[in-house]
């Protein structure tokens, strides 16, 4: 029997040119890996991510500020708008501070970072004319770029004081509405409150968060609404976990609990969690509900 005439060899670049043809025709699952790509192929790659993922920073504007007049007093209110920059952001969530708040701030922060904030000033104080329109507005504009450069330092970019300066008095007034029982207008407060906080959470701790949404969730519960009193806890009970704490953890299974029940949801696991914990630290925690744990917050 004859053997087989062998295939003629190909001609020079026929192969190649049968290669890339097959390559063209195939799916986008049967492309080649990253790895058979040339160096400038990863590189036009590597830029065409970056366009795509900007990276996610915060901006603070000051675009409007007020007289407030009280009997014995008068000063100058700024709005501070914070938002994310690198991507959409449509809540443009605000605060109001004074000149005052962020002298007392600043002289915090050099209490902690004198070195690092050497070329960071803050606006200086003026003596007479505070009321005028033009230095209202060169001051305006100043405190903006001073809010600029602290959150270029990074020392003071992941320091709670940050935080503080831009949530506590809303905090605080948050707190003593739910303590006088005036729980719509406490949720009010903390919803810009929690705004504020979810903008600044890739540069903080994320127990930042929890207070206010202990707060939330007593003021949902108080307004009756199970269902978002019960989403807000869930939410606060991961941190709470992992960073131990003690004093929220215990509170917020109970309410998760007797929520559960009261919403058909599954709650055996967090009544068992529940159990465990008060069983290790029996004699050594008094028990509060998250209610009496939210009141004592902030006073």
């Amino acid at each position: 029997m004859a053997e087989p005439e062998p295939e003629p060899a190909p001609e020079p670049g026929t192969r190649d040119t049968e290669d890339r043809t097959e390559t063209d025709r195939m799916s986008p699952d049967e492309a080649p890996c990253c790895s058979s790509l040339t160096t400038k192929e990863l590189q036009q790659n590597l830029r065409e991510v970056k366009k795509r993922e900007r990276p996610v920073r915060l901006l603070f504007e000051i675009p409007s500020t007020r007289i407030v007049e009280h009997v014995l007093s008068k000063y100058v209110v700024y709005e501070i708008v914070v938002m994310r920059s690198g991507s959409f952001d449509s809540n443009r969530v605000s605060v109001e501070r004074r000149y005052s708040d962020f002298f007392r701030f600043h002289h915090k922060l050099l209490e902690e970072f004198s070195e690092e904030l050497e070329e960071v000033v803050l606006p200086r104080k003026h003596l007479s004319r505070n009321f005028c329109t033009e230095i209202i507005a060169e001051r305006r504009l100043a405190l903006q770029d001073y809010l600029a450069k602290l959150y270029a330092t990074r020392c003071v970019r992941h320091s709670p004081l940050f935080p503080k300066f831009l949530t506590d008095q809303e905090q605080k007034q948050a707190h003593s509405l739910l303590r006088a029982g005036q729980f719509q207008m406490a949720l009010d407060q903390l919803q810009t409150v929690l705004e504020v906080e979810d903008k600044l959470l890739p540069w903080q701790n994320p127990t930042l968060l929890v207070p206010t949404l202990a707060a939330l969730a007593v003021c949902y519960r108080d307004l009756d609404e199970p269902q978002q009193a019960f989403a807000v806890a869930q939410r606060a009970l991961p941190p709470t976990r992992r960073y131990g704490l003690k004093r929220y953890r215990a509170s917020l299974l109970d309410l998760l609990v007797d929520l559960g029940y009261q919403l058909g949801r599954p709650v055996a696991q967090l009544q068992e969690e529940l159990t465990v914990l008060r069983d290790a630290e029996r004699g050594e925690v008094t028990f509060h509900s998250l209610k009496e744990v939210v009141v004592h917050e902030f006073t």
